[in-house]
């Protein structure tokens, strides 16, 4: 899927035309990356890398412009059973035009930050930027996900939520990663300010993403070592609920055969006190109650 895009009046407008300053390839076909190739002097290598999610983030300088793969987090489906993962992204960096690869359908430009664009070189920086703000809105996701979660296991007894919180972790983890890939990439477009012609303005922006980045970053080292830390105490937890549950299975089952104790004593077919007594039936029950009734004080005198 082919897109074009150009900037008016400090706004991203799409167009039709081959020759826009900002294309982004959406999964692009064969025939589209040859394209790219032959036309626009992309490494086949890089091309392929910046569609491949193991891909780790990097910045390479060509001839003509410079080729940018970063980790972004990829969009959430249920399907994926709470586990967030990373995708990559290319960006490659002309003078004059700018060229962004994806592997899967976003809203790239949304948002307030592309409200302002007056250059290539803003619109790149603020595509970074996105990006960030993008793993700051699912860290949040994730933190809503882990309380509901953590209330779920303090009365649960399966295996199904500690499964869903481990899954958090690892996601957590491959976020992190991501973020500290992405923060060693930013530190190079920085020591390479001139080479890529930032402006003042530019470079004050990114020192800003320096920041949200770094922010970002210790935001996800909190949430997983929360997570890490206290995910013990959460196995405890579902293991104490079912000890509980069988202890209370246990009085319920005692509590059972003590009254069928005393009726089984009165049902043997041999000859037992008071059987031709007219109320015999009613003392049998009483019994049994009394005996219900000793074991209940019983059970609240241990305190069990």
């Amino acid at each position: 899927m082919f897109r074009a895009y150009t900037i008016q009046n400090g706004a991203i407008v799409p167009v039709n035309e081959e020759s826009a300053p900002v294309l982004v390839y959406i999964n692009p076909t064969i025939e589209e990356k040859d394209f790219l190739v032959g036309n626009y002097n992309i490494d086949s290598h890089t091309l392929q890398s910046a569609l491949d999610p193991d891909e780790l983030s990097r910045l390479e300088f060509e001839p003509d412009h410079a080729a940018i793969i970063l980790k972004r987090p990829q969009n959430y489906s249920a399907a994926d059973e709470f586990l967030f993962k990373v995708s990559s992204i290319g960006i490659f960096w002309y003078r004059e035009r700018v060229i962004i690869l994806l592997l899967e359908d976003v809203q790239l430009f949304d948002g307030k930050i592309f409200l302002k664009v007056n250059s290539i070189g803003d619109l790149v920086l603020k595509v970074l930027l996105r990006i960030i703000y993008h793993y700051i809105d699912h860290l949040k996701v994730i933190n809503m996900i882990s309380d509901s979660l953590e209330q779920k296991i303090n009365t649960s007894m399966r295996n199904k939520y500690l499964i869903n919180l481990f899954t958090l972790e690892k996601s957590l983890v491959y976020y992190l990663n991501a973020i500290n890939a992405n923060s060693t990439v930013i530190e190079r477009i920085k020591n390479n300010r001139a080479r890529l012609c930032l402006e003042n303005e530019q470079v004050e922006m990114l020192d800003d993403i320096i920041i949200e980045n770094t922010q970002c970053q210790k935001q996800a080292e909190i949430y997983s070592n929360i997570l890490a830390g206290l995910m013990d105490a959460r196995v405890s937890i579902v293991s104490n609920n079912l000890n509980i549950l069988m202890k209370t299975l246990n009085l319920i089952t005692i509590g059972i055969m003590v009254p069928t104790f005393v009726v089984s004593a009165f049902s043997m077919n041999v000859a037992i006190p008071i059987q031709h007594h007219p109320f015999a039936f009613w003392i049998i029950m009483g019994l049994a109650l009394i005996s219900v009734l000793i074991f209940m004080f019983f059970w609240r005198l241990k305190k069990w």
